[in-house]
């Protein structure tokens, strides 16, 4: 039997920003998979990379597949840097050096344990919102890139499929608000699982979902 478990924050604990009645990422995902398959949500609103481990606690004894989504509430912690002074480039850049290397090592470290289980497994980056002013929105996407990247590049390293959210969330309508997913959002999201479950989770070679 088939079990997705999905790990993480409100990426896929979404529920509580949903309209009355709308279904959140779970219900829309098993919805989309084959009879027979089951879906469990381990992921907790607001967390981050250390509380992944506490999930991994609860996992169920006939998980078959991992689906993570986890380092948008760490970026957040870390927003508060868009709004620091600066007196050179290369100060800012340190900075922004500084969050990658802090949060590089937590997520590897992090990594290595949901590796541990040896389930098929796949990541998801960070999507980047839905800001209305523009320029909010670029140093938003810029400040995100920095933690992306270290999902990509773990994800290509280990082999594992990645999840591309922000090409996958890239409407408007895709967000309830500035930070969370509405429910045409999940539903793309959902779709993008099921495809990964069905066939490149569990192939060891890494492929990019985007749609």
């Amino acid at each position: 039997m088939n079990h997705v478990v999905l790990l993480g924050d409100s990426v896929f604990d979404n529920g509580g920003y949903l309209k009355p009645g709308e279904p959140d990422v779970l219900a829309q995902l098993q919805a989309k998979l084959p009879e027979g398959w089951r879906t469990t949500m381990n992921a907790v609103d607001g967390a981050i990379t250390t509380n992944v481990k506490r999930q991994l606690a609860r996992l169920p004894e006939d998980a078959s597949h991992l689906i993570l989504s986890i380092g948008s509430s760490d970026a957040l912690g870390c927003s508060a840097i868009l709004r620091e002074g600066a007196r050179s480039v290369a100060e800012v850049l340190t900075r922004l050096a500084d969050m990658r290397d802090a949060f590089a090592q937590g997520y590897r470290r992090m990594l290595d344990l949901v590796m541990s289980y040896r389930l098929p497994t796949a990541l998801c980056t960070i999507h980047d919102g839905r800001f209305p002013e523009q320029e909010s929105r670029r140093h938003v996407v810029a400040s995100l890139s920095v933690f992306n990247d270290i999902i990509t590049r773990e994800a290509f390293s280990r082999g594992l499929s990645l999840i591309d959210l922000r090409l996958i969330c890239n409407q408007h309508d895709d967000y309830a608000d500035p930070i969370e997913l509405s429910a045409k959002g999940g539903d793309k999201i959902a779709r993008a699982i099921a495809r990964v479950v069905a066939g490149g989770a569990a192939s060891r070679r890494s492929q990019v979902y985007s749609d």
